[in-house]
């Protein structure tokens, strides 16, 4: 990054000189806004990216993805690998060695201890640890100093690396959540909005969904960052007041996730302030299909977990709402060139993009055909079909965000001229994407029949992302609603393919299989993709050290952050 430097002219290399010369804490403060509010900062109780990214300002796993998808070391000095004797001939064993000297935000050394009760912690049965397939396969952790850690799998693990890496799995301190674990783990208010880490921050107040403060760690391994003495982490609001905050105002110097149409993100790039960047990674925007009832007159705790949904497993019905969806367009007027048709819940890397289907043609005809042929039909005259008596009527939900809302209305129109009826609903994306197990309206309750949303991975192997549709992750009362398999699917085989995944180290044999299983989910009605979404974020003119990543936390190198001298 630094040679690239020197040759973009003077300027760049005053910011250089600047950057590589400033003191911890002397270029003040700086101000980030989410316009979806975090609610929590323990990634291990959320699946929301609100959530994992502001808690990657402290909290740190053993090695993380770089802006190419390049896995780096970063609580270690070596990646374990086999050509190292890291992981064994096996690929039953990884060992990590850890970087001596690192200190907890607090002071105390960071050890392997803290290594092996962060897994403990997400594996406990009773503590709904949303990460949990990244722990697949772990036998058993052991640590026989306090700088190694060694990990045993109970079959060969051809890709070992799920856990303790990328910004979903850190590090928890074990002094601090020691009495946290399996029931209680949601109980402990303190250090799930107070965590104690080994990053370049150290949170001073966490009001949820509002506004997060750190300043520098004291403690931080790098003498001379984070040149930033304190973050401003503001939440709430909308994509559009974001942009302006950053692009137009300049109030604040990064704004995530520009959900706008591209002529809207160009206006305010024109105010000067600050410009947007953008890159593919894995990120989807999808319909998820729920294979549970939903119905408000069953109980809090059957809702949601009683199979099967009235008429949503039938192929008929949900590949008709597919068909009836005008893909193209959604592109053209959500995101233009950060926006691409696709058909797959798993768009990128390239070489996991299936070939298997083709949805970029919309067909209301073929449609109705296909609905009408399944003899769903419309008895009374009312414009809405039946199956088996029951009216094609959906609950559509989704966060509220001017784009998604855009996407309801047309969708909406589309499915009505098949004949199913969408009541659209949209709440909140601090509380759609917060995982508080009390709420009613988290997208992990699904208490709807059909809710859209965009997710992604950390990294390039997608293992433990299609690990989400195994059975037992789906979200329910015994897992404090925790889980990524909100749609609740569930095929024996599916689980069976998977665990083949998991033992397959030929990458062009991993790539088969991680097709295979994502045309089961679409195939099956897990969910209807809709777009392959490019990240669009924002930052100020003065804000160097930026590198959009999209394989990992957005905001993965705030450490080397710097401000840009007038």
């Amino acid at each position: 990054m630094y040679a690239k430097s020197l040759l973009l002219g003077t300027a760049a290399c005053l910011a250089f000189a600047t950057a590589a010369t400033a003191e911890r804490g002397s270029d003040g403060e700086v101000r980030i806004i989410y316009w979806q509010a975090p609610s929590i900062l323990n990634p291990y109780l959320s699946s929301g990216t609100k959530d994992l990214e502001s808690a990657s300002l402290a909290l740190e796993p053993l090695a993380r993805f770089d802006e190419t998808g390049t896995m780096v070391p970063l609580l270690v000095d070596e990646l374990p690998t086999v050509d190292n004797g890291g992981v064994n001939q096996e690929l039953t064993q990884i060992t990590w060695k850890l970087t001596p000297g690192i200190l907890w935000s607090d002071g105390t050394p960071f050890t392997s201890a803290d290594v092996k009760f962060t897994a403990d912690y997400c594996m406990h049965p009773e503590g709904g640890c949303a990460q949990n397939p990244k722990f697949e396969n772990v036998a058993s952790i052991e640590t026989p100093d306090d700088l190694t850690v060694v990990v045993n799998f109970d079959k060969p693990t051809p890709y070992p690396y799920s856990l303790f890496v990328g910004g979903e799995s850190p590090i928890l301190q074990q002094a601090q959540f020691k009495d946290c674990t399996g029931t209680r783990a949601p109980e402990c208010t303190e250090a799930n909005f107070n965590p104690i880490g080994t990053g370049p921050f150290v949170v001073t107040e966490f009001r949820p969904n509002d506004v997060i403060t750190f300043e520098a760690n004291p403690n931080y391994r790098d003498p001379d960052k984070p040149a930033f003495a304190k973050v401003l982490f503001k939440g709430g609001g909308d994509a559009t007041a974001a942009g302006r905050a950053v692009l137009e105002t300049g109030e604040f110097d990064y704004a995530w996730n520009l959900q706008l149409a591209p002529d809207v993100i160009a206006g305010m790039e024109a105010a000067g302030k600050g410009k947007a960047v953008a890159g593919f990674g894995p990120l989807m925007e999808r319909i998820m299909l729920n294979h549970t009832n939903p119905d408000p007159a069953l109980g809090p705790d059957e809702r949601a977990v009683i199979r099967p949904h009235p008429f949503l497993q039938d192929p008929a019905v949900y590949k008709a709402m597919s068909l009836a969806i005008d893909r193209p367009l959604l592109v053209e007027i959500g995101y233009g060139q950060a926006g691409r048709v696709t058909c797959n819940w798993v768009p990128a890397p390239e070489l996991y993009n299936s070939d298997t289907f083709d949805c970029s043609t919309q067909d209301i005809a073929g449609a109705n055909k296909m609905l009408d042929d399944a003899g769903i039909v419309d008895t009374d005259g009312d414009g809405i079909r039946e199956k088996d008596g029951v009216p094609l009527k959906v609950l559509y939900q989704s966060s509220t965000n001017a784009v998604r809302q855009d996407f309801q209305a047309l969708i909406k129109q589309w499915w009505s001229e098949i004949g199913i009826e969408a009541e659209l609903r949209n709440i909140n994306a601090s509380v759609f994407f917060g995982g508080d197990p009390g709420s009613p309206d988290t997208f992990q309750k699904f208490y709807a029949d059909v809710e859209m949303y965009a997710n992604t991975f950390n990294g390039t192997d997608p293992q433990a992302y299609l690990g989400n549709a195994l059975c037992d992750e789906a979200p329910r009362p015994e897992t404090q609603w925790q889980g990524q398999n909100v749609s609740r699917f569930c095929h024996e085989d599916y689980d069976a393919l998977h665990q083949e995944l998991t033992r397959t180290a030929d990458i062009n044999e991993r790539a088969r299989i991680a097709k295979e299983l994502n045309d089961m989910v679409v195939e099956r009605g897990g969910m209807i993709p809709l777009v392959h979404r490019g990240r669009i974020s924002a930052h100020a003119n003065s804000l160097g050290g930026v590198n959009l990543n999209v394989w990992d936390s957005e905001i993965w190198e705030i450490g080397n952050w710097y401000r840009i001298a007038e």
